[in-house]
């Protein structure tokens, strides 16, 4: 900075203007402007360099107004197309596929698909694994195109909607505890088993069970006895021919003891009786029994 002295004349003299005592010079010299010109120089080339990579990150990750990538931004939310791998968990109200494609979860380990309520307490989870399928929660459905169930499963029973259940298994179905159903039917040319291995077989029915073979024989085997029991009706057995191979029968003799064997009596409505065997029939016409 110069500092100056100034002087005031009156008209007609001369003065002669003092010297300069001290004089600063204005501005950034020697090493520091030299750091200032490299610090503005470094300060651009990382500007450049800045600038460089945000024009390659927006190339290579291809961002556009619409979106980045195969994420598109619509007016009905976000749009993916082609393989999209997720590291965190993926949180939506509705995931749609393309209308010409199919949707695809895959997983090295397994696939999770929770529902959770306003609490943030899972209500149902869905979780396909390697080696099994499992559903947690209070009712399982499964609905046919129309609407109407076709499976359901809940705590207390599981229902099947469909018109017929078919078992394509060679061992047939294993039931541990008592089925319901109105009709039991085999394929056609195939033959129908109900079997018990260790315990009993029973059949009950309010109205009445009808076991019908249209173009074979109807086998009842057991270990111990069958047992055929109406509590309001009859026992009928249509048939031309009705024959009990294996009953005993007894010696002609003179003796009239029956030798605890009983001859069986038929009555001319078919009703079926027994009677104390002797050396001759037992049997008559017009028994008690048949009145």
């Amino acid at each position: 900075m110069v500092r100056e002295q100034y002087t005031t004349t009156t008209p007609g003299t001369s003065l002669e203007r003092p010297k300069n005592e001290f004089v600063y010079r204005i501005g950034i010299y020697g090493w520091r402007k030299r750091c200032l010109y490299l610090f503005i120089l470094l300060l651009l080339v990382v500007l450049v360099v800045n600038f460089s990579l945000t024009i390659w990150i927006l190339k290579v990750m291809w961002f556009s107004p619409t979106g980045m990538g195969h994420l598109r931004v619509t007016k009905e939310g976000l749009r993916l197309e082609g393989e999209s791998e997720f590291l965190y968990p993926l949180y939506a109200k509705e995931i749609h596929s393309r209308v010409d494609s199919s949707l695809l979860l895959q997983s090295t380990h397994n696939v999770t698909v929770n529902a959770r309520n306003s609490n943030g307490e899972v209500t149902g989870r869905l979780n396909v694994g390697p080696k099994m399928v499992e559903f947690h929660g209070q009712q399982f459905q499964i609905n046919s195109k129309d609407g109407k169930p076709l499976f359901t499963v809940d705590e207390n029973e599981v229902v099947i909607g469909t018109d017929k259940l078919r078992v394509t298994g060679p061992e047939g179905a294993l039931f541990e505890h008592s089925v319901e159903t109105p009709l039991v039917k085999a394929e056609a040319f195939k033959q129908l088993r109900l079997e018990s291995p260790t315990r009993s077989l029973s059949m009950d029915a309010p109205r009445g069970i009808n076991i019908k073979a249209q173009a074979g024989n109807i086998e009842a085997l057991s270990q111990m006895d069958i047992k055929l029991h109406s509590s309001d009706g009859v026992l009928l057995l249509d048939a031309e021919t009705v024959r009990l191979p294996k009953l005993p029968e007894g010696t002609r003799g003179g003796s009239s003891i029956s030798q605890g064997l009983y001859e069986i009596c038929v009555c001319p409505d078919g009703k079926l009786y027994l009677s104390v065997a002797g050396v001759g029939s037992t049997c008559q016409e017009y028994s008690r029994v048949c009145q």
